[in-house]
């Protein structure tokens, strides 16, 4: 089961909302062509932002790390971690460049794949009333109690 964002974009001019057919799954998990090929990806990602000041970190600590002297093969231990590093939270640093243009996160969704989770997503959305705002983090479909299981404090009972 992975875990997706969704992500609503900015309305375009003349749209009172978005269209969902412009809605953005972001995974959440490890991106292989991240780890792999980290600048390409973020920039075939159009994460600008993140590919320069990935470029500029990396290149001022290779610089401190050849004006230290490090054995390459540190040198080299110290690239495969940060390209793990990258591959881990390219999910974040996605998520992250969509805040910052604008778009709203509009929750969390589960699914066996990315088609799964659109329509466990869009199942719950339009389940919602024509007249509700669109959902939030906050406005999350609820589960009435008798659909828990499992060992639960009540609110309120003694402890």
């Amino acid at each position: 089961m992975s875990v997706y964002t969704v992500h609503e974009p900015p309305p375009r001019k003349g749209e009172t909302s978005a269209n969902p057919d412009r809605f953005l799954f972001v995974r959440d998990g490890f991106y292989f062509w991240a780890f792999l090929l980290g600048p390409i990806w973020m920039l075939w990602r159009r994460l600008w932002l993140a590919a320069v000041i990935y470029l500029a970190g990396v290149a001022v600590l290779l610089t401190a790390l050849w004006a230290v002297d490090v054995p390459p093969n540190a040198s080299l231990a110290v690239d495969v971690f940060l390209m793990l590093l990258i591959g881990l939270e390219a999910g974040s640093l996605w998520r992250w460049t969509l805040t910052r243009r604008g778009w709203k996160n509009l929750g969390v969704v589960v699914g066996d794949d990315l088609e799964s989770a659109e329509r466990r997503f869009f199942a719950a959305w339009s389940a919602l009333p024509a007249s509700a705002p669109a959902p939030t983090p906050s406005r999350t479909p609820r589960f009435d109690d008798s659909s828990i299981i499992g060992l639960f404090p009540q609110p309120g009972a003694p402890r």
